[in-house]
């Protein structure tokens, strides 16, 4: 049993075409209805496509010493995301 609700009817039909759009975004081919024939990647890249849209990451590049070989440096890439 699923406990989504919809809480505003009215966005269903923006939804769809939303999951629509990000579905051609990643190459996936998504039809109105069932979709059963995905896979869980190409599911999980419409979600994840779903939510760089509305939501996107922001990133900033640091530079640390490595602790292990004196003298050296790496990049590391940290990640994050501003909610408002």
């Amino acid at each position: 049993m699923s406990n989504n609700k919809i809480v505003v009817p009215e966005a269903k039909a923006a939804l769809e075409q939303f999951k629509m759009e990000a579905a051609s975004e990643v190459g996936v081919n998504l039809k109105q209805g069932y979709n059963g024939e995905l896979t869980s990647r190409q599911a999980g890249s419409i979600g994840g496509q779903m939510v760089n849209n509305m939501n996107p990451v922001r990133t900033m590049r640091f530079e640390r010493h490595n602790r292990i070989s004196q003298g050296h440096k790496i990049t590391v890439k940290y990640a994050f995301s501003l909610t408002v």
